[in-house]
Parts: structure tokens; sequence; C-alpha cells
């Protein structure tokens, strides 16, 4: 209930107009069975005293006794009859409650989800766009020395790059949610990839230390497109929420006969009740008019997506002191030694 009423927050006339109707048939529907039973009650009351006026109790007692016991009989399958179904059309009222409760959760739970999508892909197109345009402009108005010049055009390039990446990311989302995206299996070097990808996420992300630690020769049965995606969306989401000029490490191990990736950050870390939630589509932690990291909630969706269609398993662990560690788990690799 916690729960429904949080999500409730937005629509309490809604939510209190569902309670007061759902008391108001319960109630009504106790309020019947109650008079039912007394009716049941006065039935029994008036065949007996119409049974005293006909029969002599002392004169013939087995006919007496004979209805009388009739008559109680009556009453107990009135009695009965009244409260199954009372109890029959509580349970058929509780249950359609039930299946209300579960679609008002789900559509509230939907489309705050959907507000925070629009929010976060509003601020993340705005923001690109105008420092782009910012760029183009102060580059067509002044005369600027090469070195600036060159500056701003990177940093526009930057900016596009991220738009062509928001794009890619809600298109790729669509195409794995009604599986029309199918994947491009074959042997790689992951330990490569890896390399390589990290590698350009160092010269990409100027703000944190990325330290790695690459298990050499390790094969698998992959996407190359979809595990580069995997690799930059935890960094770059590590470098989110992580302080600036913090480390980043990324290790590549094998543990247990288990191919392990993690990433880990020094940031703020991600609460329990919370690290279930982070995978699912469009969500964030916080509140979207308060939040400062950026971010559409697809990141960690499309990677739990595309870790689940390699055969492997993520999750979320605590990094001591602080922050957080996004580790991966796969079993069907190889080791190939130089």
């Amino acid at each position: 209930m916690k729960r429904f009423f949080n999500y409730m927050q937005g629509g309490k006339s809604v939510s209190f107009l569902y309670l007061l109707v759902l008391a108001y048939t319960v109630a009504a529907l106790v309020w019947w069975g109650i008079l039912l039973l007394r009716q049941s009650h006065q039935i029994t009351t008036f065949e007996l005293q119409n049974l005293k006026l006909r029969t002599d109790s002392l004169t013939q007692p087995v006919e007496y006794q004979i209805e009388f016991q009739r008559i109680q009989k009556d009453e107990r399958m009135r009695s009965f009859k009244y409260l199954g179904e009372g109890l029959t059309f509580l349970g058929i009222i509780l249950m359609g409650a039930g299946f209300v409760f579960r679609a008002v959760l789900k559509y509230m739970k939907l489309s705050r989800q959907q507000q925070n999508f629009m929010m976060a892909v509003t601020h993340e197109l705005k923001s690109p766009i105008a420092a782009a345009k910012l760029n183009l402009e102060t580059i067509r108005k002044h005369k600027l020395d090469e070195e600036k010049q060159t500056r701003l055009i990177d940093n526009t390039i930057r900016e596009t790059n991220r738009l062509d990446q928001l794009c890619n990311n809600i298109l790729l989302a669509a195409q794995l949610e009604t599986h029309k995206y199918q994947l491009f299996k074959e042997p790689l070097n992951i330990s490569a990839i890896f390399e390589a990808g990290i590698k350009e996420l160092g010269g990409r992300i100027g703000t944190h230390d990325i330290q790695a630690s690459i298990l050499p020769g390790v094969w698998m049965e992959g996407d190359k497109l979809m595990l580069h995606i995997v690799l930059s969306n935890l960094v770059e989401n590590a470098a989110k929420y992580a302080p600036r000029n913090s480390t980043i490490y990324v290790k590549l191990f094998e543990e247990n006969k288990q191919l392990r990736l993690q990433v880990i950050d020094e940031g703020p870390g991600i609460p329990d009740e919370e690290k279930e939630r982070i995978f699912l589509k469009f969500y964030r932690v916080g509140n979207e008019n308060t939040r400062k990291a950026k971010g559409s909630g697809l990141g960690l969706f499309l990677t739990a997506k595309i870790v689940e269609q390699h055969n492997g398993t993520i999750e979320v662990l605590d990094n001591k002191p602080s922050g957080a560690c996004f580790d991966i788990t796969w079993t069907n690799y190889s080791i190939q030694t130089a």
C-alpha cells in the first residue's frame, strides 16, 4: 500500500475516490449479509411461534421435535447459504480490486517513468544543441585564432556525438524490446575490444582517471558493437555520478571458472532498494527536476538487455568505502595464450 500511495501522490483525488468506492462496496455487502441473517432469525422465530400454536409439545412430542429440528435445520442452511454467497462475492470484489490496484499501480509507474524520460530527453537534447549553437555562432561572429576555433569545433563535435548516441540508444531500446534487433555474433577477442574501448573512453572522458586491468587473450561469441556499448555505458555512468578527478576502475578477470567484468567508481553508491530498479527502462534514481547527473534512463536498461542476450548476468555491488561496482559474469568463453 505504501508504494501505491507513493505513485498516487500526483492523483490523490483519484486514489481517495477508489478507496471510498471499495470501502462502500464492502460495507454494503457486509450490511446486506447482516440484514439477511437477521431476517433468517426472524423467520425462524415466526415459525417456532407458529409451531407452538399448532402443536402441543406435551401431547405430541415426536411431531413437535421433528418440526422443531426442521426449522432449526432450515435456519442453519439459510445462514450457510448467505455466508457462502457473501464470502464468494466478497472474494470476487477483493480480487477485482486487486486487479484494479495492480493496473493503476502499473499505469502510474509507467506514467512517471515516461514523464521522467521526456524531461530527461528534453534536457539531453537542449544541452548539446544549445552548446553547439553557441559554438557555431561564436565562430561566425568573431575572428578567432586557429587554436580557439579548433577547440570550439571539437567541442561541437562532442556535443553532436552526444545527440547521436542518445538517438541510437532510443532506437536500440525499441528494437531490443520488440526483438527486432538481431545480434551479429562471431568469435571475438574481447580483451582487445575492451582495451581499445577503454583507450577511446579515456580520450573522451577527461574528468576522470580510468585505470584498466584486462586479462589478455579472452575470446567469446558476441556482437562487437553491443559489447562496446556495454563497456561505454558502464564507464560513462560511473563518470556521471563519481566526483571529478576520481578514479574509475575497469577489470576483466577469471574467477571460479567464470569471466567477470567489473566497472568500479568512487561515487555515492546505489541504495539497496534501488539496485534492482536501475535496470528498468526509463528508471533513474531521484527526481528529474533536482537530479544533476545527465542521462535518459536507457543506458543501464540497454546494458542489462545486451548482457542477457550474451548469456551473462549483471548485478550491482557496493564498493568500499564508497561507490558502486557493476559486476558482469559470463561462463561461455575461452582463454588463448600466445
